[in-house]
Order: C-alpha cells, then sequence, then structure tokens
C-alpha cells in the first residue's frame, strides 16, 4: 500500500501475477493433478467441493476441471451436477499397469525363448502409431540385435509392428499408415499398401509376423502378438537376429515357437486369444 502512495510501484502487472506467470504452464499441470487426486478419492463431487479439497477459487477450479474434461480425463453429470473421473484418466493409468504387469510377466518366458532359438527376444508395445521396445533378453552370440528399452520403430517395418498391425481392423491399419507413410529403410521394405495388406493377411493367419531386413539390412525378426482381455492385441515378442543364422528353414520352425511363447505371456495377463487360427500355423 505504501509503494502505491509514494507512486513507486512500476507499471504492469502485480508481482504476485507476474511471478506467478513464470511458472504458469507447471502451476496449470500441478491444479489438474490436485482435482485428479481429489476426485479418485471419491465416485462423483460437485464444483464447490472439488474447490475446497482442492484449495483453489470455484472459479479456477471449474477451469481446470473444463481443460480435463477437453481430454476426456474427468466426465460431468448433468443430474446429480457432479464431477468424476473420466475414461481418458483411466486409459492411461491402465496402460502403466498393463505395461508393468506385462515386462514382469514376460520376463520368464522371453529368457526360455532366447534360450530355445539362440537370438535376442523383445517384448514391444504400441504407442500411437509406433512400436515402443520395453524390455530385451539379449543371445550370448557375439553378433546380435539390440534395441534399448525406449527404442521406437514405425510399424509397417517392424516385426512386433506387423505382427499388431495384422491384428487390427483394415481402417485402423489404413489410418495409422496416413499418419506415418511407408518410409523405406531397406531394398526390402514394404512400401506398397497393396504388399503390405498382403503380408498382414499372411502373418494373421499363421499368427507370427516376419521383419524379412525391412528395417535394417542383415536382419530378420519373427514377432506374434499378445492380447488382453478382450481379444484386443496390446503388445508382441520377437526374436531378432542376423540373417546369416535366421535362413528360411529356421523362419519357419522359429514362428511357431515364437508364437506359443506369445501365448504364454498371454495367458499369463489374462488375456484372450483370439480367432480360430491360434494354435494352428499354415504352410
Amino acid at each position: 500500500m505504501n509503494e502505491q502512495n509514494n507512486g513507486t510501484r512500476k507499471r504492469g502487472r502485480p508481482r504476485s501475477i507476474r511471478k506467478e506467470n513464470g511458472a504458469s504452464t507447471v502451476q496449470a499441470l500441478d491444479r489438474g493433478l490436485l482435482i485428479l487426486e481429489a476426485l479418485a478419492r471419491v465416485n462423483g463431487a460437485t464444483l464447490s467441493e472439488l474447490a475446497l479439497q482442492a484449495g483453489m477459487p470455484p472459479s479456477t477450479a471449474h477451469r481446470v476441471l473444463a481443460t480435463l474434461q477437453n481430454h476426456g480425463f474427468v466426465e460431468f453429470d448433468e443430474n446429480t451436477q457432479e464431477w468424476m473421473i473420466g475414461v481418458g484418466a483411466f486409459r492411461v493409468g491402465s496402460s502403466y499397469l498393463v505395461r508393468t504387469n506385462l515386462v514382469d510377466a514376460a520376463r520368464d518366458t522371453m529368457r526360455k525363448l532366447m534360450q530355445e532359438t539362440g537370438e535376442t527376444a523383445n517384448l514391444g508395445i504400441m504407442d500411437g502409431t509406433h512400436v515402443v521396445f520395453v524390455s530385451q533378453v539379449e543371445t550370448h552370440n557375439p553378433i546380435r540385435a539390440f534395441f534399448r528399452p525406449g527404442t521406437r520403430s514405425e510399424m509397417h517395418a517392424s516385426g512386433i509392428g506387423k505382427a499388431l498391425l495384422a491384428n487390427m481392423e483394415r481402417k485402423d491399419v489404413e489410418k495409422t499408415l496416413r499418419k506415418t507413410g511407408l518410409r523405406r529403410f531397406t531394398p526390402n521394405t514394404l512400401t506398397s499398401a497393396d504388399a503390405l495388406f498382403r503380408d498382414l493377411e499372411t502373418s494373421r493367419k499363421r499368427g507370427w509376423a516376419l521383419d524379412n531386413e525391412e528395417r535394417y539390412s542383415g536382419m530378420r525378426c519373427v514377432a506374434a502378438p499378445i492380447y488382453n482381455a478382450f481379444g484386443e492385441t496390446i503388445a508382441g515378442i520377437s526374436v531378432s537376429g542376423p540373417a546369416v543364422r535366421f535362413s528360411d528353414e529356421v523362419i519357419l520352425s522359429t514362428g511357431p515357437i515364437v508364437r506359443k511363447a506369445a501365448e504364454r505371456i498371454t495367458e499369463m495377463i489374462g488375456g484372450k486369444l483370439r480367432g480360430a487360427v491360434a494354435g494352428k500355423d499354415i504352410a
């Protein structure tokens, strides 16, 4: 007040607002998380109740809720005038649960798969339009494939990616391809939509997919899908190694082994195998 009276305050925003604006992004995120935590403790709450629990003015709480609602993280019931957790928050939380349970459940099977095939075993999940590798058990062979956890790969040029695409609706595959295109990595990369869909149909029928030096020249990979309780593909397991050790004969014998490993992991996480061809091979 003294500053205002003696005219020493400069024009512009008040100090408190300027300071708040410097960390506005973090503060907004903090407020959103406070609202979500408050909603997680109850089945539903009114605006005033949430504002009180989160320690913020109702007007601020309403702006935060409106933003969260736009992203599906909260929902509003017109009849009860209450806010509640939305499906968006469920997807985020359940994806973490699936990932952690999946990695733990798959680890022993991946070790056995590496020992049985002599090649590196990989575990990957779908992240939007890409595959992300989340776990790996390396072979003891001096020449081997290596994917650091967190490595992303285009789906059309990945064994796990094609195993996932093969079990998606065609319209969903086309939607993914419109976003990513069919980028060429090697002379073997499938850059034609027709060729890719023929390959995916073969992969779906036999239960495993092949990356035939399509991402890296000299490297082949055999992969199979892992399903959740709704029969939806959520991940894939693969073995990969140099083409000199992965002849066509080895590929044909390895495919069913990888598929069975994927089926074991599916069962361990309470998943449901899809389709009448599960457990069958085609020539």
